[in-house]
Parts: structure tokens; sequence; C-alpha cells
């Protein structure tokens, strides 16, 4: 594989917008639209952590962009570009990131965003990716995690619990015959461009967890949560494996839906808000200690063995 100019100069240089000034600085210059706020992010992603050796080269790209992305929709931001870090070990194949750097632009191309910078390095086993994206969203008017109040209901976007199952599969526990919980692991769509300001009061993207990630918002907010186990809507391949892979579902993550709280009289104003995107009310939020409660159709609690994904 070339030297690090060579390859930024080869796959990088021409994803660059304005912005990036061609990547011949080593810094970006960006000027976010008059009376919005800047919105920034970051994630990474880790061979066998992340991801899984072998996975093709160009949906590890996507899934790095997408991840991101979902985080912007999270707080209604639009997306503009991002800086790009990989590390990669010695004897990475110049034909892996041609495939990385074709996912990146096909990517690019599908959301409208730029590659504004970021730093090439070299890694001691396994390959290591991030990205940090800047967006930006009207003044004052970003979805946080703080805005839920007792009385509002929970909904979702999607269906939930589809990547957590194409991860098993992807590992041999399970099977896949049609691929789509597969490519759901692999390929999540960030709600993108839902115009959710003044409909929905607080939001979360589903990452760790439907469960955990709710329980970050009774965090920030200070309420407590119930959901109804049997109102969270499942597609009908993970609906095929029954109650035996509910708790994986409810807590598996990767999912990147919207995770929304929604006071009473906006269903209406929501789903005008989605279009032709399913959205399902799943429970509601209340004044209490107890962050989540995960209850079945006969309203008995559902113990689970965990929240949701850890990384420590």
């Amino acid at each position: 594989m070339g030297d690090e100019f060579s390859r930024i100069a080869q796959y990088f240089a021409p994803l660059s917008g304005p912005e990036g000034l061609g990547l011949l600085d080593d810094a970006a210059l960006y000027a976010p639209p008059a009376g919005c706020d800047l919105v920034l992010t970051v994630d990474q992603m880790l061979e066998s952590v992340h991801f899984l050796p072998g996975d093709p080269p160009d949906l590890i790209a996507r899934k790095l962009l997408r991840r991101n992305l979902s985080d912007l929709a999270a707080m209604g931001a639009t997306a503009t570009g991002y800086l790009l870090t990989t590390a990669l070990p010695p004897g990475t194949d110049e034909s892996w990131l041609e495939v990385f750097a074709r996912g990146l632009a096909q990517d690019q191309a599908a959301y409208g965003i730029r590659l504004f910078g970021g730093d090439s390095s070299s890694a001691l086993a396994h390959i290591s990716l991030s990205a940090t994206f800047i967006g930006y969203v009207e003044a004052g008017k970003a979805l946080r995690r703080n805005g839920a109040r007792p009385g509002d209901e929970i909904w979702v976007t999607g269906t939930i619990g589809d990547a957590a199952l194409g991860l098993q599969a992807r590992r041999g526990a399970l099977q896949d015959l049609s691929g789509f919980l597969t490519n759901r692991s692999m390929l999540p769509s960030p709600r993108m461009g839902l115009q959710l300001a003044g409909i929905a009061t607080a939001a979360v993207d589903i990452s760790d967890g439907l469960v955990q990630d709710l329980g970050h918002i009774c965090k920030a907010s200070g309420v407590a949560a119930t959901i109804m186990a049997h109102l969270v809507p499942a597609s009908a391949v993970a609906a095929a494996f029954g109650d035996a892979m509910l708790e994986t579902r409810l807590t598996g993550g990767d999912d990147y839906e919207l995770l929304l709280a929604v006071p009473p009289g906006h269903e209406a104003a929501l789903r005008a808000a989605c279009g032709d995107l399913l959205v399902t009310k799943i429970g509601y939020f209340s004044a209490g200690p107890a962050p989540v409660r995960v209850l079945g159709a006969d309203r008995r609690e559902i113990p689970l063995t965990k929240a949701g994904w850890r990384h420590f």
C-alpha cells in the first residue's frame, strides 16, 4: 500500500468538498448557515468489535457514516460533512481501501455530504476507523434527551431488533435465509430529514438497545418509562423467532431507529412528519424512581438480564 500522502491524494481528496481545501491543509473551513447552531458528533468502528473481519469494506464505510448520520437525525439536524480517521494494519491490501472509498462516495451522494478532512495512520493489528460529523439545526430547535415529561408517549420508528438478530446470523447462531436481518445489521437506515421540532419533546437514536437508550432519556429528563413489549414493532422475519428472541430484540442495539417522546395529541402531526415511515406508540413516560419497566400483554413486568450494549 502507498504512503499516507499518496493514499489521501488517490482515495480521499476526490471525496472532499470546498470546506476541505483539497485536503492540502491540516484543518477545514466551514461557515454554518445564518441563524443555525452547529451540531457535532463522533463515532468509531473497531474491527472485531463493531464489524467482523472479512466484512465488505464498502459496507463498513457506509455503516460508519450512517451511525453518525443517525445521531444527527435524533437531534433534527441537517448533515453537511465529516472528518475521517483511518488506522490500517500493515499488509492491508490496496483493494480494501479502494472499495472502502467507493462506499464513502456512494453514501456521500445519497445523503448530500462531503469529506472535510481527517487523518490517516497505521494500526498494530486491527482496523480502527472514526468519523466526526458536522451538521446544523435552526437555533433553539435541536431535539435533546432532556425534554420528556410525565404523560408523554413513547414512539419508535421502523422495526426493532432486526440488527441484533442479524449479528447473531452473521456469527452463525441463527439462520437468516432471506438475508434481511443480515442486511439490517450491516447497513442501517438513518432517519434523516424528519421535521420533528414542535412535535417530539425528546429523542435519541437506538444504538445500544431500546431499553438502554430509553433509559438515557429517562435519566436526562428525570422521568420513568413503561413500555409494552407486545407493542414493540417487529419485522415479519424477526417476529418468526417468537418470544425466545424478545430480550435480544429489546436490548441488542444497532437498529439506528429513532426513539421519541411525544405529548398526547401530537400523533397526527407525528405521522404526517414521518410520511410512509412506520411509527409505533409503545408506552409512556411517568414520574417515578424506576427508569424503565417492560411489561407483557398481561401487564406483568418482564425481567431482563441486561438493558443493552456495554462498551466496558
